[in-house]
């Protein structure tokens, strides 16, 4: 047991694992990493699981009959990934029996629906229905159209991760939806104790956008603030969190058996080879949220990150201050989250793209 990694665990953060495999899973690495690493969830994407299935023989098998059905690659690309995370939540199931947070297991819709509110939510049903596990979570992305998914699957019953996350304004639009979602659930009948959610609000990629500005500045002031706006910025979306969990709404749905949607700090690897490798984890240490880290982050937490308690409570103030400062150099801080936002659905579109051509590559192969 890596003592580092259950420090961070102790002190409230669940650590979760930013990749899947077939491999990771059929030869116990996954388990291994539970026992050993404090692990108790795992996200993913569509570049992970194209880098698995391009790496993988262990999906050979399931192509070549999926490709003998005449499957289109759409299908086969849905069928490789539902069975693996259906097979993560079974790894995890111990882990979901003992919590009511934990053991979770995210997949995404498809990226290109990301600006269609119905779309999306036939790719959320679907998913949901495949997977069949109660501690799946689907990835609905924040954007303006995602919102209405966001509530109307939270209705349904469905569990949601939200992803691609950049600004506070979004965030509290996030946190609108899913209480909005869990009253409507509550009308129709449903158990809110079932309803899990999460909200992945993006790290690393704020200091990558606010950087490079900071440095075409190029000022003594605006050089000092590099590597400060990420974790700013996190901390305050933390302090919107406090302030719904602590509103009337929130209570009557808390004691009607409702969950809280943790702040999840996603893209936590660190970019810039100048700051710590751990700076993600170690100063976003706080209770009741998820850090999902690649795997050379956890290790390099497991190897030297220094675990010093609490390091987001309270902190609002002094990162705000942080923001101000990066506006007062001449940076337009909104272009910035918009920028970020819009870059984001065109990742996540890229990456699907990147997917289906290694799964096209595979299923030529599988032809052959």
């Amino acid at each position: 047991m890596s003592e580092r990694l259950k420090a961070l665990s102790d002190a409230g953060v669940s650590i979760w694992l930013d990749d899947l495999s077939r491999e990771r899973i059929e030869s116990g690495n996954l388990a291994e990493l539970v026992e050993q690493k404090s692990v108790v969830g795992v996200t993913t994407n569509p570049t992970i699981f194209a880098g698995a299935i391009a790496d993988g023989e262990r999906y050979d098998e399931q192509v070549r009959s999926l490709v003998a059905e005449g499957r289109s690659v759409d299908e086969v690309i849905f069928e490789l990934t539902t069975e693996d995370v259906r097979n993560a939540c079974d790894v995890f199931a111990p882990v979901a029996s003992a919590t009511s947070y934990d053991g979770k297991v995210s997949i995404e819709v498809e990226p290109d629906l990301a600006n269609d509110t119905e779309a999306t939510m036939a790719s959320a049903r679907a998913l949901w229905k495949a997977v069949d596990r109660s501690n799946v979570l689907i990835k609905i992305p924040a954007t303006l159209e995602g919102l209405p998914a966001i509530t109307a699957a939270t209705a349904e019953g469905i569990s949601v991760n939200v992803t691609l996350i950049f600004g506070l304004e979004r965030y509290r639009d996030v946190m609108d939806a899913y209480l909005a979602g869990l009253e409507k659930a509550q009308e129709a009948g449903i158990d809110l104790s079932t309803i899990d959610s999460v909200a992945s609000f993006f790290v690393s990629r704020v200091d990558s956008e606010v950087d490079g500005r900071l440095e075409e500045i190029g000022t003594p002031e605006a050089l000092d603030l590099r590597g400060k706006a990420a974790v700013a910025n996190a901390r305050l979306a933390y302090a919107a969190f406090e302030e719904v969990m602590g509103s009337e709404r929130w209570t009557r749905l808390a004691q009607a058996g409702a969950n809280p949607q943790r702040p999840l700090w996603a893209s936590t690897g660190v970019k810039n080879p100048d700051y710590p490798d751990t700076l993600y984890v170690t100063d976003l240490v706080v209770a009741d949220t998820v850090n999902t880290m690649p795997e050379k982050t956890l290790e390099a937490v497991a190897d030297h990150g220094e675990i010093e308690g609490d390091q987001v409570t309270g902190s609002a103030e002094g990162a705000q201050q942080v923001i101000d400062a990066v506006r007062g150099v001449g940076i337009d801080w909104d272009q910035v989250i918009e920028v970020l936002e819009t870059e984001g659905v065109d990742k996540f579109k890229k990456s699907w793209t990147e997917l289906v051509e290694t799964v096209e590559a595979q299923m030529e192969k599988a032809r052959a």
